[in-house]
């Protein structure tokens, strides 16, 4: 009896896990789409600023999704976690952000501004989180050779 209830619990972590693969995936592709028909339709208005900085900040978040999946199908196939995965995509989040805040700083460069000073604050926590998810993720991986 005991054994029954452990393994339908057991298929059930699977088809949970399967379940939230497939809306992920089905997002990812939503977005790359809906991603296309936007750049199409900036492309046409002359808007490659919008193109540019829409492709960088929607690609990315697909990337994100691609790894949140391979980490899912990862975990429901052997049924353990490991931290590179998770690292992965926060470095990529971080990155993502980096990128998508100055392509729009660009626009708005001015140095009496607060929210200039605000900006600049952020890419410096960034690149000190993007250091510091680097650093972990060459941890994790010295301590898997060992």
């Amino acid at each position: 009896m005991k054994r029954d209830a452990y393994r339908v619990l057991q298929i059930t972590e699977t088809v949970i896990y399967l379940f939230a693969g497939f809306l992920i995936a089905g997002g990812a592709a939503v977005l790359l789409l809906s991603t296309l028909v936007e750049g199409v339709y900036h492309l046409m208005r002359g808007d490659y600023g919008e193109v540019a900085l829409s492709l960088l900040d929607r690609v990315l978040l697909a990337l994100m999704l691609a790894e949140i999946l391979y980490t899912l199908l990862r975990f429901a196939k052997e049924g353990t976690l490991e931290a590179t995965p998770f690292l992965v995509i926060g470095l990529i989040a971080a990155i993502r952000r980096i990128l998508v805040l100055t392509a729009e700083a660009v626009e708005k460069f001015d140095l009496a501004d607060p929210a200039f000073m605000a900006v600049l604050a952020e890419l410096g926590l960034l690149s000190l989180m993007v250091v510091a998810l680097a650093l972990a993720m060459r941890l994790t991986r010295s301590e898997a050779g060992r």
